[in-house]
């Protein structure tokens, strides 16, 4: 029998989160779907005000809130009873604003990477029904947070995102040097965050494999190597609920395996995504002179000192429509899609015979 997945007080019918896609990509539609079919569906905070009608061009913190939590009302009016959270980058400038009004628009739970979210608890205190998941790669990493949390809030994490860096995609917490060496071994990091909790707090906390996990075989075995559930993303890209342009999933179907791979983020972070237009993505910045206007990173060597480009622009872009200038983040596993599908033939496929 397949086990459910408790994440603090909430229940998912499926041991799977969806993971987070910014800028838009995993918005209310996706996130709904997905907890509507068991899963644990995230809507993902970067750059959610833009193309909103919230964002008019110079209220990009205060829309991004009201943006939010639209996304979540409208993951609602799809599973009401549905378990749905939201990803918030710690890197965001917003990050505290942001995940404030994700508990007001009724977030489940709060997934949280590109960054240790030390003071998350803080930030959610007056919402202790409210999940909190870090994402890690190291045990090194669940160690400070655990001891922080444990010490400063009296508290643990619901469950523990682990992420492998040479497979996941977007923003990567491992230096550019160290992803593709041979030498990360995830499950035995997922394993030894595992008995962290166990030995060191007496605690039972789920722990989440992500990065590289596309069908049943990923699943299975992820289960079988002491996860409690897997988190995908670029396999719901391609679906009809995804929030993504049709020329953004066409660009995942058309993509080779040989055309995805690393680049630096002006965030300061390694990150995976369809490399055929690099070039192109800097020189519209160069053509078009672009400046920082939103500041959405707390660091940015673009809104530095104009080094590589304007990321949250570029994600933009690709979200509506152009993959000619835009940037696609995705999973070393994205070149696999072949047709457009739905959320619920996915669940069909992970989960027959096995509930």
């Amino acid at each position: 029998m397949l086990s459910e997945l408790k994440i603090g007080k909430h229940v998912a019918r499926f041991p799977l989160i969806q993971g987070g896609m910014g800028v838009r990509i995993s918005g209310g539609n996706l996130a709904g779907h997905v907890a509507k079919c068991g899963g644990v569906g995230l809507v993902a905070a970067p750059g959610i005000c833009l193309n909103s009608r919230f964002y008019n061009g110079s209220n990009y913190f205060k829309a991004d809130s009201e943006a939010f939590k639209d996304e979540l009302r409208k993951a609602y009016e799809i599973a009401p009873d549905g378990v749905i959270g939201v990803n918030v980058m710690v890197a965001l400038s917003d990050f505290e604003h942001l995940v404030r009004a994700a508990v007001e628009g009724g977030a489940k739970i709060i997934v949280c990477g590109a960054g240790l979210p030390m003071n998350l608890p803080e930030l959610t205190a007056d919402h202790p029904d409210v999940a909190l998941a870090p994402i890690v790669s190291s045990l090194r990493a669940a160690q400070l947070i655990a001891k922080k949390w444990f010490k400063s809030y009296h508290r643990l994490p619901d469950a523990v995102v682990v992420e492998d860096p040479d497979t996941a995609g977007g923003h990567l917490g491992e230096k550019m040097e160290n992803i593709g060496t041979g030498e990360y071994d995830q499950y035995a990091t997922v394993r030894a965050v595992k008995e962290l909790f166990r030995d060191e707090y007496g605690a039972d906390v789920p722990v989440v494999a992500a990065g590289g996990i596309w069908d049943r075989s990923d699943l299975e075995r992820a289960l079988s190597e002491g996860a409690d559930a897997v988190q995908m993303a670029s396999r719901f890209v391609c679906t009809e609920e995804c929030d993504a342009s049709d020329a953004f999933k066409q660009l995942y179907m058309e993509c080779r395996q040989e055309d995805i791979g690393l680049i630096m983020s002006p965030a300061g972070l390694p990150g995976r995504a369809i490399l055929n237009n690099q070039a192109n993505i800097r020189q519209f910045d160069l053509d078009h002179d672009t400046r920082c206007r939103l500041g959405c990173l707390k660091k940015c060597s673009y809104k530095e000192g104009k080094e590589r480009f304007c990321i949250v622009n570029a994600l933009d872009r690709a979200q509506r429509g152009d993959v000619e200038t835009g940037l696609v983040f995705c999973g070393t596993n994205a070149w696999k899609a072949d047709r457009i599908t739905t959320v619920q033939a996915i669940f069909d496929e992970l989960f027959k015979d096995m509930d």
